[in-house]
């Protein structure tokens, strides 16, 4: 069978954990395949809402396996909070989850530095989660790094001593107070929880289940516009979220992939620093920001808000090769009178649809287009096809400047208020 990934085309925060929740019962496994607890996926089913920072967001169904694949980088504690609060809810975790033995830790000075560094960069901050995701990332690319499969090692904490002294090293050159121990103990205390759980090879696995005739559902965090290499540089994650990632972080052959889905608000937001063509700094940014609840399911920061900015969306959709699109929070605008979407930018003078290769020290003036708003709300609506015309011309708009089907809309967080046009239902 095939591969089918699901992935943001923004600056993350589009709602991919609702919508995998929603497809998961057609899959056999859902696999993240890169981030870490930066991550906050939220699913809200039967009123009660759930964050996911690690775990896959497949996880409350009983038909999928879910597998956190070698991409992610894991914090133990992260984790293990996580799994006692689905274990809460009468989850068999050990029966639902699986994690990859070359998935890399995060270990306690990987945090200190983490918060050492943002803390230099003074009024530069990059906006980290400080959740010592970038250290960790380049321990691995610079061959240091501790993994899954070590914690099985009986020369595990010789390893753990050596990366340490390695960290406290590099924290002399900052002025930065710290205290070691706080972290140590929950992380040693976690490290044997997880030694408790589904240990695998995860690359044999996924691809023992394809030739199989299994299918498989790859889960991307952040957002395309975060990409370590096509991203907003350097205001990125330190992963590669884009579909080629899915490859690398699962160990998976481009081959087996079929269908790619590409996440977006009806909106654009922003966690952190960094450039942002369309923000809103202005009264309607701070409705969306109201009415949207947006604020970071992991930081619980203010998110920036702005309209749509479909220059960005096409360069995403370009490079990760969507062949459908997911549009979220659309009921978020449903009281708006007009809805604007940036079609262009004025950069120097020139009119171009093409996003500048630095955004961060280019003057972007975007260039909107206003369409009705639709004045009704969508939450009241349970077929794609009865949605009110305003909102359908608003969708036939969008399609047409993308030249992709939106196959998917929601219209409120819970599991349920998720819209399929009819051609495009089946996605597995």
């Amino acid at each position: 069978m095939n591969v089918d990934i699901l992935l943001g085309l923004q600056w993350g925060d589009e709602g991919k954990g609702k919508i995998v929740d929603h497809l998961a019962g057609k899959y056999d496994i859902i696999a993240r395949f890169q981030g870490g607890p930066n991550a906050g996926h939220t699913l809200v089913i039967d009123g009660v809402k759930t964050v996911l920072h690690t775990v896959p967001s497949g996880i409350m169904h009983e038909r999928p396996v879910n597998v956190i694949g070698n991409g992610v980088v894991i914090d133990p504690v992260t984790l293990k909070k996580e799994i006692e609060n689905i274990l809460s809810k009468g989850i068999d975790v050990n029966k639902r989850l699986l994690i990859s033995k070359k998935a890399h830790l995060i270990v306690p000075t990987h945090k200190i530095l983490d918060a050492a560094s943002e803390a230099a960069k003074g009024q530069n901050k990059i906006g980290s989660t400080l959740r010592g995701i970038t250290p960790t990332y380049m321990d691995k690319t610079g061959r240091n790094g501790l993994r899954i499969g070590d914690i099985l090692s009986s020369d595990f904490k010789s390893l753990y001593d050596k990366i340490k002294e390695k960290h406290l090293n590099l924290l002399k050159i900052y002025d930065f107070e710290y205290s070691l121990a706080e972290f140590e103990k929950p992380w040693f205390e976690a490290i044997e929880f997880i030694k408790s759980l589904n240990l695998i090879d995860s690359e044999y696995y996924l691809n023992d289940a394809l030739s199989k005739g299994k299918n498989i559902l790859a889960e991307g965090a952040q957002g395309t516009m975060l990409d370590i290499d096509f991203g907003t540089y350097p205001y990125v994650t330190s992963s590669n979220t884009i579909s080629s990632g899915a490859c690398n972080g699962l160990g998976i052959p481009p081959t087996k992939i079929k269908e790619v889905i590409g996440i977006t608000k009806a909106y654009c937001t922003r966690v952190g620093t960094g450039p942002f063509p369309t923000e809103l700094n202005n009264e309607t940014g701070e409705l969306i920001r109201k009415v949207g609840n947006e604020f970071g399911a992991t930081t619980g920061r203010p998110r920036r808000t702005g309209w749509i900015d479909l220059p960005a969306l096409r360069y995403s959709m370009m490079i990760n090769g969507v062949t459908q699109i997911a549009i979220t929070k659309s009921d978020i605008l449903n009281d708006f009178e007009v809805i604007e979407a940036c079609t262009d930018y004025e950069v120097n003078g020139k009119v171009s649809q093409e996003i500048p290769y630095d955004m961060c020290n280019t003057e972007i003036k975007p260039v909107y287009h206003k369409l009705c708003g639709w004045k009704t709300d969508l939450r009241n609506f349970t077929a794609y096809e009865d949605l009110p015309e305003t909102f359908l011309g608003y969708l036939t708009f969008l399609e047409e400047y993308l030249k992709t089907d939106i196959s998917m809309i929601s219209t409120g967080p819970e599991r349920e208020k998720l819209l399929f046009k009819k051609t495009l239902e089946s996605v597995s």
